[in-house]
């Protein structure tokens, strides 16, 4: 009973604070007489959700897709990497200092070199959201697996366990809250990476519409957009916290997973 006290409170401030924003902005837009064209009022952007609404999910979907394709791609890649550059030091060394320079390399510098190898289309958007998605995970993973402590791995040792084992029943546990603190980042920017390669590479998706919208001077249609990708983005957030959680628990780690 208390703990579902504590997951109705915890829900009900951010949707306060939701209703309490959307009330400011409809004043704004109702007592300060601010034209449409330049903040429209909330029900004009749900009145544009309403009355096209296959026009949103069809556009939503294929913005999914691409994260999701791209992303368990980015992830799958970069927990194989953490693996190799936290269990083999040559890999380390020759790999780690350029995952590190990459890191800082805005990716969007990226976009117009696959628009030029590999043209427009889902298949170069899905590649752009796996670059964005990959290095997050791939440097908080071999940070994590390389943290367990060294008397848990000796005592491993001292009964002829083998790396397997090291692996699944201490280095694992211990580099779970890396991973998936790198899981969470990868699932945001795969979102905003959707989105960069839908204004530069793609000619479908959410992030399509706000460029539309943008063009055309229509911040309803914007507006309307970004609201979905927000939710979009929310769900996606939420399985991986889900994930986490679930996660926890199975490993007996249950105060960790209330956080």
């Amino acid at each position: 009973m208390t703990r579902t006290r504590t997951l109705a409170g915890d829900a009900a401030y951010p949707l306060l604070a939701l209703a309490v924003g959307t009330l400011c902005w409809w004043a704004v837009t109702a007592l300060g007489d601010v034209p449409a064209f330049v903040l429209p009022a909330p029900t004009a952007v749900a009145a544009r959700l309403v009355g096209n609404p296959t026009l949103y999910a069809r556009n939503a979907w294929y913005t999914l897709e691409t994260v999701v394709y791209g992303g368990s791609v980015g992830i799958a890649g970069g927990f194989l990497l953490a693996v190799l550059v936290a269990y083999l030091p040559r890999v380390r060394t020759a790999v780690y200092p350029y995952l590190v320079a990459v890191r800082v390399l805005p990716k969007i510098a990226v976009a117009p070199l696959l628009l030029i190898y590999l043209g427009t289309g889902t298949s170069t958007a899905v590649v752009f959201v796996a670059l964005i998605a990959f290095f997050p995970l791939v440097l908080n993973a071999a940070a994590g697996l390389d943290g367990a402590p060294t008397a848990h791995r000796e005592l491993l040792r001292s009964v002829d366990a083998g790396v397997l084992e090291r692996i699944v029943f201490v280095d694992l546990p211990y580099a779970l809250p890396d991973v998936f603190a790198g899981l969470k980042q990868s699932v945001t920017l795969a979102v905003v990476g959707a989105v960069v390669a839908e204004w530069v590479i793609a000619d479908e998706g959410l992030g399509y519409l706000v460029l539309m919208g943008s063009e055309n001077v229509r911040p309803d249609v914007m507006l309307a957009a970004l609201v979905v990708l927000l939710l979009e983005g929310l769900v996606l957030y939420g399985a991986v916290v889900l994930l986490q959680r679930r996660a926890y628990r199975r490993l007996g780690l249950e105060s960790a997973a209330e956080r």
